[in-house]
């Protein structure tokens, strides 16, 4: 997998790097000794997907707060998406 920095501290774009052969490809997903030389929390608490059949459709944005927060790991399967993120920790140096 490929870490790429983004504008926001902490936020990755993590591309997948697949190796092809004439039988397709085969790319790792996640690597929890990866995530963790990247400083993110590897621990997975919860799984979800999601399918959009309607082109255009509009997710809104979660904020949660202690104890509840979590870390989001996203990945389109299929088609592109857009994804919007806001930094609400308020000692961070990209804050809002």
């Amino acid at each position: 997998m490929k870490f790429v920095e983004t504008g926001l501290e902490g936020a990755f774009i993590v591309e997948l790097e697949p190796r092809s052969d004439d039988r397709g490809f085969f790319s790792r997903a996640f690597c929890q000794r990866e995530f963790e030389e990247h400083g993110l929390n590897p621990r997975i608490a919860q799984c979800n997907l999601a399918f959009t059949a309607q082109k255009g459709t509009l997710r809104g944005l979660h904020y949660q707060t202690p104890p509840a927060t979590e870390a989001k790991f996203f990945r389109c399967i299929q088609g592109r998406n857009f994804h919007v993120i806001v930094d609400m920790r308020p000692d961070s140096p990209t804050y809002l």
